[in-house]
């Protein structure tokens, strides 16, 4: 790792002690795992130590991890994008445990130019739910909005916890995985009554599974170069 990761390991390692762990990330990013019932202790000695100072909370996002793991098309035939690729369902989910919601913090430290992500699960599957991070981070507000409105993930303490991107009427939180892509309500215009009607999806859910085949001119014998006098 570049030496100023390892400087920011140490840092938190010395402040946090075991209520941090860190967990894989990209080069150049350091990353970390606290517990959700330490969650808020965790987020105010990050801002508050001046060792770390992380001052600014600058994006916050949910994560559904409910297909976590089970790659598409475990074959050497298939590509693993496109139109060739297919869910490998039998492939065992490689979170063990109850974890499926979590939420993602980037953090950052203007004092000491160094950035952060922090990650906590949320306990429950059925209805996820975490303390929320307003009364440290001001601008978590907006972001766990939109986490509880794509995600369904509460964040327990928020001052206004509601849809912030879906419509008022929308019924499900769109960024779950097991979403439906046809979504569970059909929205048109009424020509007649002049307002937006609410009514069942009328799209039949369908799995299309393209197969393009193309005529390739480059291997037609009839525009292929022939000798002088050989030509058909």
């Amino acid at each position: 790792m570049p030496a100023y990761i390892d400087e920011l390991a140490a840092k938190i390692k010395a402040v946090l002690g075991e209520r941090a762990r860190p967990y894989a990330a990209p080069s150049g990013e350091y990353a970390i795992e606290v517990d959700s019932a330490r969650y808020v202790e965790v987020a105010r000695t990050l801002r508050d130590d001046p060792q770390l100072s992380f001052e600014q909370l600058i994006d916050l996002a949910g994560v559904d991890y409910l297909d976590y793991g089970r790659a598409e098309w475990r074959t050497t035939a298939a590509t693993a994008s496109g139109f060739s690729r297919g869910v490998n369902h039998a492939a065992p989910h490689t979170l063990a445990g109850n974890k499926r919601f979590a939420v993602t913090s980037q953090l950052l430290s203007i004092s000491h130019n160094q950035r952060l992500r922090v990650r906590v699960w949320a306990d429950s599957v059925e209805d996820p739910m975490l303390d929320s991070l307003v009364g440290v981070w001001a601008s978590a507000e907006w972001y766990e909005r939109e986490a509880f409105d794509l995600f369904g993930i509460l964040f327990r303490g928020h001052p206004d916890l509601r849809r912030i991107l879906t419509d008022y009427g929308f019924i499900g939180h769109p960024f779950r995985k097991d979403f439906p892509l046809i979504g569970n309500v059909e929205v048109h215009y009424d020509e007649k009554l002049k307002r937006v009607v609410y009514g069942p999806v009328e799209i039949e859910p369908r799995i299309l599974v393209p197969r393009v085949i193309r005529h390739d001119n480059r291997y037609d014998p009839a525009l292929h170069d022939h000798p002088p006098g050989d030509r058909a």
